[in-house]
């Protein structure tokens, strides 16, 4: 969630240092403009800092429109799946056809991946932008992308490192605000309760933003305390809460067990002049209703999440039928979808994703099935996410032969099988006693693309180590804990310390202890 505003009506320069996003350690391997901004009136209005000419084709010298549109090249960026083109060939060829890209039309692309998802198409974007030094004036807000892009893409070791190369004269409240997105991320609480400090101390703490994405971090920890101490801070220093701000405190207070004080903050919310309560609001306190085990109260904010949605927005669809899914009503998931087809003729990934997991968790494999036979033809890309909810569901009520079967179909049909989809194909292997292949699944989710927030599930790891017992194989034990000490999993508190069962596993290295996900 990054602010994309610049302040107007001020006399701007550009310098020009080399930040590398490549490399934390590395040599600089571009150069990027930053705005570096000299202002003596501090009562400047906002504005957005993309340039709102919609210039989707240009004129050649013989006056010829080219006629590719920045929806165009989207679609064919978004469908690149070798990763030795890169978006920058699609550029390159583009701009030999004559396309003469604006920076509106490269940050529309940009933005569009980003919305996708397509986060490390989307970083590419903008490097292929800072290549061409002078062309186009990146300004902080595009810095503070980048940055959040290279931290989803590359880790936070890298974010840190092109912050610490952004100049202080450049760095403002967007560039900070993406860092500190950037730790809650990660989980990082530390280094995020450090930086909003250093946000309060430079007076940039005046808006909702920054307070929201903690607000996110103690969610993730489970702190609810510390929710409700952000909001008296933001009431007591007069920031007012936006509908971000109210959807996490429910989501704080519906933790907490009580739908009665949940619903105190909707009644807040709903009297606060200032806030239109949206649809947002509604899936959330459904969602909570849900964990509580109110389904007729979330079915109730269900029906009025329905009556919210304006436009052709897709998101609000994509959440009832998953939240009907949650609460068992199958009509009711299959209504939304057809209402949701007749409405969209073209149905992204996510929108059969949330299709399908809905009715994989009503057991109605059969239509789970069938939607994915009709996902196939249609599909932009294989996603591996939307074949691993039905090979979850074959390896825990099917035989290992349909996982196995499944598992070499998503091949056949140009699916990549990611991490998770390897653990699964290992979790058929351990059923079966197989300890060698059950390993070797777990070395190549290990390999696989995109596997930089991928940890094993702790029921896979514990059936490993079980089955290696029974079988007396502590090498093949041994290696597991070398591979999640590799990825980095020793760190994670969900791990803890196995007892050291015999000499020969002491002796390999002191700092390899034997651990088990608890």
């Amino acid at each position: 969630m990054i602010l994309q505003t610049t302040l107007s009506h001020s006399t701007t320069q550009f310098i020009s240092p080399q930040i590398s996003s490549s490399s934390p350690h590395g040599s600089s391997s571009f150069a990027l403009s930053f705005p570096y901004k000299k202002t003596h009136n501090l009562n400047h209005s906002i504005r957005c800092s993309i340039s709102q000419v919609h210039n989707y084709g240009t004129i050649d010298d013989h006056g010829k429109r080219h006629l590719l549109k920045w929806s165009n090249i989207f679609k064919r960026i978004s469908t690149i799946d070798d990763p030795e083109i890169g978006v920058s060939s699609e550029l390159n060829r583009c701009e030999n056809d004559g396309k003469k890209f604006t920076k509106w039309e490269l940050c529309r692309i940009a933005k569009e991946l980003r919305k996708y998802k397509r986060y490390k198409l989307a970083l590419e974007v903008y490097e292929w932008m800072n290549n061409r030094i002078g062309t186009f004036r990146l300004s902080s807000s595009d810095t503070a992308i980048q940055l959040d892009l290279i931290a989803k893409v590359r880790g936070i070791t890298y974010a840190e490192d092109y912050f610490t190369r952004v100049p202080d004269t450049v760095k403002d409240k967007r560039i900070y605000g993406a860092l500190l997105n950037a730790y809650v991320g990660a989980k990082i609480r530390d280094k995020a309760e450090t930086l909003m400090e250093k946000i309060r101390n430079k007076g940039y703490a005046i808006d909702p933003l920054p307070y929201n994405v903690m607000m996110t971090l103690y969610m993730k920890l489970e702190e609810f305390d510390k929710v409700e101490e952000l909001i008296s801070e933001m009431k007591q220093k007069k920031i007012p809460l936006d509908s971000y701000s109210y959807n996490i405190w429910i989501s704080a207070r519906g933790s907490r067990g009580s739908a009665e004080v949940m619903e105190q903050v909707l009644e807040e919310m709903e009297s606060d002049p200032s806030i239109v309560t949206n649809w947002t609001t509604f899936s959330t306190m459904a969602a909570m209703y849900v964990k509580l085990r109110l389904p007729e109260k979330a079915e109730q904010c269900l029906r009025i999440l329905e009556t919210r949605i304006v436009g052709r927005d897709r998101m609000p669809y994509h959440y009832l039928i998953s939240l009907y899914g949650s609460v068992g009503n199958k009509d009711e998931v299959y209504r939304v979808w057809n209402i949701y087809k007749s409405i969209f003729t073209n149905v992204p990934n996510w929108g059969y994703h949330s299709v399908i997991s809905s009715l994989v968790r009503l057991g109605d494999i059969e239509g789970a099935e069938k939607l994915y036979e009709e996902w196939l033809p249609v599909k932009f890309t294989y996603d591996p996410k939307i074949g691993n909810l039905l090979m979850g569901w074959y390896v825990k009520e099917a035989s290992f032969e349909k996982v196995k079967g499944f598992f070499d179909h998503m091949i056949e049909v140009g699916g990549k099988p990611s991490a998770a989809s390897w653990e699964i194909l290992g979790e058929g292997h351990i059923k079966e006693g197989r300890i060698s292949e059950a390993l070797t699944c777990f070395k190549e989710a290990f390999r696989a693309e995109g596997t930089k927030n991928w940890r094993p599930k702790p029921s896979n790891v514990t059936a490993f180590f079980e089955l290696c017992d029974k079988e007396a194989d502590q090498a093949s034990k041994d290696d597991l804990v070398a591979l999640l000490t590799q990825m980095g999993c020793m760190e994670d508190e969900k791990y803890s310390s196995l007892p050291n069962e015999n000499e020969e596993t002491e002796s390999k290295d002191p700092g390899m202890l034997i651990s088990v996900i608890e």
